[in-house]
């Protein structure tokens, strides 16, 4: 089969088209043909293996996962035993541990749900990741009707999302983005767009009930000072050092919340059967409809990720796998 695969960290040209053997469902696995993968901050970390903390889980000294993606959407090719959700044939998407910029990957039951209805493969794809990030991020940050809520980094993957569904809970929405992305924000729902190359909103009048800091470009003792006194502020950034990487702003934010008078969190978002349920009947209800700015084939996925690291992709990059 044909196979985005890394023997060694860097950058995009470390990727390869090659023809490898198709994996086999195990115990508990589902085998899926890929129609559709994704690009997410991720798939950068594994393929650059930066930050250096990360290839402790990643590999040393290369990734020990030798094909590259997380997200799909595809067609079940065969279950394996213990198998009871899925049969051959069924529309499915969802989050692989690795492998979806592949035409076939083996992934865990759990971590699939069928695909909804109203999205083509590729919208799909573009999805479980990202989407699963925001929600879990502003539902540990206590979303509620009638807040005032910002999104730092609204017009990037998991960004589109959250402004979104904070739109849909009932909360009153200002996007951050550049001059570019303003409209799109806009057109997601946001009811503020702040461009932060004219304007830093940590120095500005207003105060928010929940920050989401996506972008991760402020320090956060100014963000608290933009909070409201009983305010949160939610981290899900992937910026920092090359060492440590976001780790040490998520360990000050911890070590600060119980001390801080305002609630900083770090969740970890593990997407699963729940999760990807409570994304699918957002997206049936018509509450949260992805964003993608373009789609790339599955030989030109180092093109992709060129696109997402350095020219700073905004909403879902999408990499057809089999059309």
């Amino acid at each position: 089969m044909k196979a985005i695969t890394q023997r060694s960290y860097g950058p995009a040209e470390t990727l390869t088209l090659d023809d490898i053997d198709p994996p086999t469902a195990r115990d508990g696995e589902v085998l899926v043909r890929v129609h559709a993968s994704s690009v997410n901050h991720a798939d950068w970390a594994t393929m650059t293996g930066v930050p250096y903390l990360s290839r402790l889980a990643f590999g040393l000294p290369g990734p020990r996962a030798k094909v590259r993606g997380r997200d799909l959407a595809g067609t079940v090719e065969a279950a394996g035993a213990g198998v009871t959700r899925f049969r051959p044939g069924d529309e499915v998407y969802g989050e692989a541990q690795s492998g979806s910029f592949a035409e076939l990957v083996a992934v865990p039951e759990g971590r699939l749900a069928p695909k909804p209805a109203r999205l083509t493969f590729e919208q799909a794809a573009a999805v479980p990741l990202a989407g699963y990030t925001a929600l879990h991020c502003l539902r540990k940050g206590g979303i509620t009707a009638g807040q005032h809520v910002l999104i730092n980094g609204a017009s990037g993957g998991v960004g589109t999302f959250a402004v979104q569904i904070a739109k849909a809970t009932g909360a009153e929405v200002t996007g951050v983005c550049s001059t570019r992305n303003a409209d799109l924000v806009t057109s997601l729902g946001a009811d503020h767009v702040i461009d932060y190359t004219r304007e830093n909103y940590t120095r500005g009048p207003r105060r928010y009930d929940l920050i989401l800091d996506i972008a991760g470009n402020h320090p956060l003792s100014a963000q608290r000072r933009t909070l409201t006194p009983t305010g949160a502020l939610v981290l899900s950034s992937a910026t920092g050092g090359r060492l440590l990487g976001p780790m040490a702003r998520v360990i000050g934010a911890v070590a600060r919340n119980r001390f801080a008078g305002h609630t900083l969190l770090a969740p970890m978002a593990v997407l699963d059967a729940h999760g990807l349920h409570d994304l699918t009947e957002l997206v049936e209800a018509g509450t949260v409809t992805p964003s993608i700015e373009q789609t790339y084939p599955l030989d030109e996925t180092p093109d992709a990720m060129r696109h997402f690291g350095v020219r700073h992709a905004r909403a879902k990059l999408v990499i057809a796998v089999s059309p």
